[in-house]
């Protein structure tokens, strides 16, 4: 698979796109993926970093015209036209045919990526702002919203995929790691982190510290992290040492930091996400317009404290933060509540969307007989079946005996690392296919991911199947929600998905 990125760097846009590019690039690498980033503005230090992966980076004509901008509120982003960013970012890419070209551009939308479709077999647009028109066939935005498909109502084409909410949250591979032995956040605290993102353009760590100083803590350890980019980097450098706080810039060490603070103040954006993944309470700042939302509606859900930012920034940190630090059983339900949401797979199933998965398929073969029996006889997966009696044991022999004889009935298992995760059936009838799907007992979170694989299976061994049919039981949230995020559009009980 090839897959490029369009995207940019700076002071005024931040490094928060770059990054999370950078996150979704590693993971589709670490499946074979050829990886190259296209961009306009970007830092040395970014550029560094991409080249240091093993990814080729094509630099677009720097030259500025800002007179034949368009109507986008972040159009001087861009520098120029979305014409004539696409005219150049064409002749980028234009030594081979992508299978997907990714766009995370608040200044790019329907026209540019019009254009750029000879360049790409399928386009993937991450956005979190949701203010203008997309031609993409994918749309990712992996922030929690309150009404997160009404958002995109109107602004995709009929058959984008939307992939929207924390389930799709881009984490590095350490976010993941650390996650397995950490719990949620208990007891005092004694370690706190400040974190504004990789540039922090309006010095929101600076005031933060001042507040931390004037509220005198003691036995409390002050952990500051900047970019190599922060406009005041010299200033905050020798505050830190002056009053004995830590410093790291640009640390390569963001996971592990997080995993050993009891308590955070830093922005929204990914980090956020980031924040949330390894159980840290976390008072969220928006220093972005495009923030408040995001943190308004993750407060509600009760997965960040957010106060009120824009009076007496300094003063009001300080008092929130004595509150929240006194009280420890918010802070346990934040990180608690935070848990549960962000998992960490992201990746995972970004990349499975894209057709790159973690999942193997087999078909099932006579040995499996007595494995299927238990799994389908189990309680979790008989209260979602259509029958939800428990199977005797010939019947079930009967059935499977039937079923490996039957060219048109195909029974998959999924498999990660060897281990089955779950089972899929097509029924196959001329050019449609009923799907069924069930996760092993005691599996969870894979479900988009064996229902991609499985799709993709069944197109490589069944060309002539354009349609596909689910049905569910009304009270089967689990699936209502799989299939709706995988594509399906539903009518009833019943889900339907156009396979072009």
């Amino acid at each position: 698979m090839k897959v490029a990125f369009r995207v940019d760097a700076s002071v005024q846009i931040g490094s928060g796109h770059v990054m999370r590019c950078l996150t979704l690039a590693d993971g589709l690498a670490q499946r074979g993926a050829d990886i190259r980033f296209v961009s306009r503005h970007m830092p040395e230090y970014l550029v560094q970093l991409i080249v240091a992966k093993g990814y080729d980076w094509a630099q677009l004509d720097h030259a500025e015209n800002l007179e034949e901008l368009d109507e986008l509120a972040h159009a001087p982003w861009l520098g120029c036209s979305q014409a004539e960013d696409a005219l150049v970012s064409l002749q980028a890419l234009s030594d081979t045919v992508w299978d997907w070209l990714v766009v995370d551009h608040y200044a790019l939308d329907f026209r540019w990526e019009l254009k750029l479709r000879p360049a790409a077999r399928n386009i993937l647009v991450i956005d979190d702002i949701a203010d203008r028109r997309h031609d993409c066939d994918m749309l990712l935005d992996q922030n929690y919203y309150r009404d997160m498909h009404a958002r995109y109502a109107g602004k995709v084409p009929e058959h984008c995929r939307l992939l929207l909410g924390l389930r799709y949250v881009l984490l590095r591979e350490e976010f993941r790691r650390l996650r397995a032995s950490i719990v949620p956040r208990q007891g005092p605290v004694r370690r706190i982190l400040i974190f504004f993102g990789g540039v922090d353009a309006d010095n929101h760590t600076g005031s933060v510290m001042q507040s931390l100083f004037e509220m005198g803590l003691t036995d409390i350890q002050v952990i500051v992290v900047i970019g190599a980019q922060h406009p005041k980097r010299p200033e905050i450098e020798a505050t830190c040492l002056r009053h004995g706080f830590d410093c790291h810039v640009q640390t390569g060490r963001m996971a592990e930091l997080m995993a050993a603070a009891d308590l955070s103040i830093g922005a929204g954006g990914g980090a956020m996400w980031e924040r949330c993944c390894l159980g840290l309470p976390t008072i969220a700042i928006a220093t972005a317009e495009n923030q408040r939302m995001q943190i308004a509606d993750a407060a509600m859900a009760g997965l960040v404290y957010s106060p009120d930012s824009t009076h007496d920034f300094e003063k009001v940190i300080g008092m929130h933060l004595a509150a929240l630090s006194e009280n420890a059983g918010l802070r346990y339900w934040l990180s608690q509540t935070a848990m549960r949401q962000v998992d960490a797979r992201g990746v995972s199933r970004v990349a499975a969307g894209m057709g790159v998965s973690d999942i193997d398929i087999r078909t099932v073969n006579p040995d499996d007989s007595e494995k299927l029996f238990l799994w389908r006889n189990h309680s979790t997966i008989r209260e979602f079946s259509r029958n939800s009696a428990p199977i005797e044991w010939e019947e079930h022999c009967r059935w499977f005996a039937a079923l490996l004889s039957d060219p048109n009935r195909v029974l998959l298992i999924g498999l990660r690392c060897d281990e089955a995760v779950g089972v899929v059936r097509f029924d196959v009838l001329d050019a449609q296919a009923e799907i069924s799907i069930y996760l092993v007992p005691g599996i969870v979170g894979y479900g988009f991911e064996l229902l991609n694989s499985a799709e993709a299976w069944l197109a490589e061994n069944y060309p002539q199947v354009n349609l596909l049919h689910a049905h569910v039981l009304e009270d089967n949230a689990r699936s209502h929600k799989l299939f709706l995020s995988a594509g399906y559009r539903v009518e009833s009980t019943d889900y339907f998905k156009k396979r072009l």
